[in-house]
């Protein structure tokens, strides 16, 4: 957000118009009568940052409890960890006399920091930014709280002296899931570097990231909130407990990499499993397995599968109706027969337009399923699925997996 917006909200008359806009719902429309309305009373600079400010606290509702009191500029919302991740990120630190967070943003980490921890020093090299960051944990901190406009690179080491743990979420600089070392502000090598002058180091980091610039005794744990893959964490050795993990939120739930005998390939049985997509980056689909007692269908994909049914947060429970090599006519004959009239359709290890395949389905009858098109021992296979129990809000998945 321009300095000029910042400057404008954080006046009396800002303050005061936002309190008068609390609780509107902001659309095009809304927002050209509001400023018609609001002409005369108060500065254009003002009414134009305030509309803006509330169109941003609408969105961050689904981040945020405390939303609406908040300042936020867009590229800090949509950087910045959802409260619920924020927590448990900030659990790693607790009791630590001093932290650092670098790149503080609008200040979502730094707000659960300020209660986990005695003293922290917040940077950011964006000054209105960080005046933002400066309001959003008022009356929230119980540690004492001090600001620096800087670039992090650029901080003299003498400002981290005294500081017992970091924690940093660089910008990223290139959109997409894969993450190169070179792809964020600042780069990664510079961030796993700050080892060099504070122990605990924790980096938030996209969760595309690939397991191999993951150095020797750094943690990568991979975060989801229900079944939506939310973030990527590293430990530094001082902070770590594993070398992978998965983590499911708001539960908390964690699964760790663990050495263990290699689980079997056998048919699908009654149930399929299939993991949240914090298990598969993290790459624990075999220590989920062996945990439930269940095996693979394919050893290159990820699907699981038991013969009772289960119940975890670590996946998706469905059970099979049907079970057969994938062959678009016999499915659809199949499910002309098992009554399906409309289908999530699930795809993993084959290629495929997911709408196209439903067209040509020819899906009709009064029953619901969920069609998983993958592969068993590398040959295309089709299963037709019920849902074992209701899924949580949260547990909504896509319709298509490449």
């Amino acid at each position: 957000m321009a300095p000029t917006q910042a400057s404008a909200l954080l006046t009396p008359a800002g303050e005061e118009l936002l309190g008068r806009l609390r609780g509107e719902t902001i659309t095009a429309e809304r927002a050209m009568r509001l400023t018609e309305e609001l002409r005369g009373r108060y500065p254009a600079e003002v009414v134009a940052a305030a509309l803006t400010q509330q169109s941003l606290r609408m969105a961050a509702r689904e981040k945020f409890s405390p939303a609406d009191e908040m300042f936020f500029t867009r590229p800090g919302l949509e950087q910045a960890s959802a409260e619920v991740v924020a927590n448990h990120s900030a659990r790693r630190f607790r009791n630590m006399p001093a932290v650092a967070d670098l790149c503080c943003g609008i200040g979502g980490d730094l707000a659960a920091l300020a209660v986990c921890t005695h003293r922290v020093l917040a940077v950011d090299a964006d000054l209105d930014t960080l005046r933002y960051a400066r309001k959003n944990v008022v009356g929230r901190a119980t540690a004492a709280v001090s600001f620096v406009c800087a670039d992090v690179q650029e901080l003299a080491p003498t400002v981290l002296r005294g500081v017992t743990g970091a924690f940093i979420d660089p910008a990223r600089r290139t959109p997409g899931r894969r993450l190169r070392t070179g792809d964020s502000q600042p780069p990664l090598e510079w961030c796993l570097g700050l080892t060099n002058h504070v122990g605990a180091v924790g980096i938030k980091a996209a969760p595309g990231l690939p397991h191999e610039v993951v150095p020797a005794g750094w943690e990568a744990e991979f975060v989801a909130v229900g079944r939506g893959l939310k973030e990527a964490l590293l430990w530094s050795p001082a902070l770590a407990s594993a070398r992978w993990r998965a983590t499911v939120l708001p539960g908390g739930d964690t699964l760790a990499a663990e050495a263990g005998e290699t689980v079997p390939v056998a048919d699908p049985g009654a149930y399929l499993l299939d993991p949240n997509p914090a298990v598969t980056r993290a790459g624990l689909v075999q220590e989920l397995a062996r945990a439930l007692g269940a095996w693979q269908i394919d050893p290159m994909i990820a699907f699981l599968s038991a013969n009772i049914a289960v119940t975890t947060p670590f996946a998706r429970t469905l059970r099979v109706l049907d079970s057969l090599p994938w062959h678009e006519k016999h499915v659809a004959r199949r499910l002309r027969e098992l009554g399906v009239g409309s289908a999530d359709i699930r795809r993993r290890g084959l290629a495929g337009d997911v709408e196209q395949i439903r067209r040509r389905l020819g899906l009709q009858g009064d029953r619901s399923a969920t069609i998983v098109l993958t592969r068993r021992d590398g040959k295309p296979w089709g299963l037709i699925c019920a849902d074992v129990a209701a899924q949580g809000p949260n547990q909504a998945t896509d319709s298509s997996h490449s």
